[in-house]
């Protein structure tokens, strides 16, 4: 079985590690600790103190933070609880026109703006480009990822967290509660 050096895997999350090592890190098994030192070189990057338990995307964190898990951005900038989509809590530019949809489209690539939007999902806290979607209009902003944090500690981790929450997508509740 492997057994990276927290360094390699550092060097791999920064795109320098050589590409013989590369292909050796995905060819082996992967070491037991492999996720405890990719979340503890995360959680020395970001200038914050809460728990990381799961990253989702290169700059957002779902953490613990006062019994709650809620998703960070690594700035620090909160949207709140995990289970409700971080999206609709983000910036949101909206590419909807020719020509908004031609600045990143050109010629025959560029949809039509009749059918399809594309939207910019921002940071509020420090303006960093968190994902992109293109989309029909109408649609609601994909959940793209909705982690079962018990069961993953729990069966694969082998270590349950603290307390348990309902895996479940609590969207819908937190738009319904807009309207009171």
């Amino acid at each position: 079985m492997a057994d990276f050096h927290k360094a390699d895997i550092e060097m791999l999350m920064d795109g320098v590690l050589p590409w013989p090592a590369v292909q050796e890190m995905m060819r082996d098994a992967k070491d037991p600790d492999r996720f405890d030192k990719y979340v503890e070189i995360l959680q020395s990057r970001v200038d914050w103190d809460e728990q990381i338990l799961l990253p989702l995307t290169p700059a957002l964190y779902i953490v613990a933070r006062d019994g709650q898990r809620i998703v960070k951005c690594r700035c620090g900038h909160e949207f709140g609880d995990y289970r409700v989509n971080w999206k609709i809590s983000a910036l949101i530019n909206v590419r909807d026109t020719k020509k908004a949809l031609g600045e990143i489209y050109k010629g025959r690539e560029r949809p039509n703006p009749k059918w399809i939007q594309v939207r910019e999902y921002i940071c509020p806290g420090c303006g960093t480009q968190l994902e992109v979607e293109a989309v029909p209009r109408g649609c609601q902003p994909d959940f793209d990822f909705l982690p079962d944090l018990d069961t993953f500690y729990d069966q694969w981790l082998g270590r349950p967290l603290p307390h348990t929450d309902e895996h479940k997508d609590l969207t819908l509740e937190a738009v319904s509660a807009w309207a009171d």
